[in-house]
């Protein structure tokens, strides 16, 4: 049942489920905000690479170096999340929506997971084999899935678990490079796997309060942005100042004013990207938007292999072969039946009901 197609007291409701702009097929908004999702983060991931590897200024370092290198995460974080915030308010307030009903401590305790996991998955990085954090990022659709159903009260059918597991692994298959290994101690390459774990676990958390949010209040994707990022915000910016590096950030700053151009670009590619990823949350929950997250760097490399003629081995064919069959089989058989034609019976506020039920199922 599509909210487009309820006539009389009810279109006034169906503007408080979803925004009328939106009133879009479900699978071509999926597509949209996909596109948009994989569009913006590869932006986003040229320029920070250009911002963190780069040298700013000509002074000679200790090692020998020319140049200045960027290394304050907690201060690229928090301008990114100001600007979201800044972004989600902004939109908000041109085109104000319901009352966003849900309970503060949940918004807390979502930002504080998603925090988690972003500062687990950049200190892991820096301690595991190439391959190990490969699988890790891979494998995040997993417990997304898991915690979603202990704790979000989430329910998927056999065909979706299947069509995630295969793609996870379809990724792992085609993104595993067995060349880049490391020879880090063993201890520390387990402190790396222990970190990797919390990290997924607290993507499995976020997701699993996230289907929570959604079912209680069904706010919208801006609402979803603008609270989460006003507490990332808070909590990001007393870290700064308990570490200190939030003065070390502004002179680094006030000595190299050129680090705000690739800040400001990072922040309108993140600003985007993020705007498409709590779309995509709000009307397709986080597993979807884990999916596509993960799916994305695997488009990301097959694109590059086919622009600029890279050879892929067998296994990656077929790693790429599952992706894309998983995907498909998941777009066509994925999907819950419809509402049964007793619903159409039901008065507006059953309808309503209905209506909510519907916007919080999983897209499949």
């Amino acid at each position: 049942m599509q909210c487009s197609t309820i006539q009389g007291p009810i279109d006034s409701v169906d503007l408080l489920i979803k925004p009328p702009a939106m009133h879009l097929p479900e699978r071509s908004r999926f597509v949209i905000y996909a596109v948009g999702i994989f569009v913006c983060y590869f932006l986003y991931g040229i320029v920070q690479e250009k911002l963190t590897r780069g040298r700013y200024g000509d002074q000679v370092q200790a090692d020998g170096s020319v140049g200045e290198r960027f290394t304050y995460a907690l201060a690229l974080v928090w301008v990114q999340c100001l600007c979201n915030y800044v972004f989600a308010k902004l939109l908000l307030t041109v085109r104000p929506q319901k009352e966003d009903t849900t309970h503060s401590g949940s918004y807390v305790a979502c930002s504080l997971t998603y925090l988690l996991a972003m500062v687990s998955t950049n200190m892991a990085m820096r301690w595991v084999p190439y391959p190990t954090a490969v699988v890790g990022k891979s494998a995040k659709p997993i417990p997304v899935m898991i915690l979603g159903v202990l704790i979000g009260r989430k329910s998927y059918s056999f065909i979706r678990y299947a069509c995630v597991l295969t793609i996870v692994v379809g990724v792992i298959l085609f993104m595993y490079k067995e060349g880049k290994v490391s020879n880090l101690p063993a201890e520390t390459t387990l402190l790396g796997e222990v970190l990797l774990f919390l990290s997924l676990s607290m993507d499995g958390l976020t997701g699993a309060v996230q289907e929570r949010i959604r079912a209680a209040s069904l706010p919208s994707g801006q609402q979803m942005m603008r609270a989460m990022n006003f507490w990332s915000t808070l909590m990001l910016g007393f870290a700064m100042l308990f570490t200190g590096e939030a003065k070390e950030f502004l002179y680094f700053t006030l000595r190299h004013p050129e680090a705000w151009t690739h800040l400001s670009l990072i922040a309108v590619c993140g600003v985007l990207g993020q705007f498409f990823i709590f779309l995509m949350v709000a009307n397709f929950g986080p597993l979807a938007c884990s999916v596509v997250t993960t799916t994305r760097k695997f488009f990301t490399v097959l694109c590059s292999v086919l622009l600029f003629g890279n050879v892929l081995i067998g296994r990656q064919w077929f790693g790429a072969v599952l992706v894309f069959s998983a995907l498909f089989i998941d777009m066509i058989y994925g999907k819950k039946p419809a509402p049964s034609s007793a619903a159409k019976k039901l008065p507006v506020e059953g309808k309503l009901i209905e209506e909510k039920k519907k916007y919080t199922a999983e897209f499949k």
